[in-house]
């Protein structure tokens, strides 16, 4: 077996090409690419408890809590404790995070359809539901 058969490779290739273009976009929002899924899942429900943010990204506590510490620093997002129970944290957005909502979501709508522009619509669903079945 060559190494470009090995679907690590073939997997951690993808991942890089479409992360490089990814990246130049959320950093012209002062984002990174794991720091607008965040803000894209709060834009989806907003005041998700941050295990749940967690939980839907496929976090650990540790990565997340980094993640989210560098956000409320980078104004982002606000913490709230429901009824004053520390175990529990809401995660709330700012005006800053809502003012970038539409232009972000235009954005990675627009790159999405970049990306995948290679295929056919069929295929395109099918390498979204296969990709979505290796980590599921």
């Amino acid at each position: 077996m060559h190494y470009e058969d090995v679907i690590l490779f073939i997997l951690a290739k993808a991942n890089q090409r479409v992360h490089s273009r990814f990246k130049p976009m959320f950093q012209r929002y002062g984002l990174t690419p794991m720091q607008s899924l965040v803000l894209t899942a709060l834009f989806q429900d907003e005041g998700l408890p941050a295990g749940e943010i967690g939980r839907r990204l496929v976090l650990d506590s540790a990565t997340l809590s980094g993640v989210l510490a560098r956000m409320e620093e980078g104004g982002w997002l606000i913490r709230s404790t429901p009824d004053g129970d520390r175990r529990v944290t809401n995660l709330h957005l700012t005006e800053k995070a809502i003012g970038i909502r539409d232009a972000m979501l235009n954005d990675v709508e627009a790159m999405n359809r970049e990306v995948l522009s290679v295929f056919k619509p069929e295929e395109r669903l099918l390498l979204e539901r296969m990709l979505k079945d290796l980590w599921c």
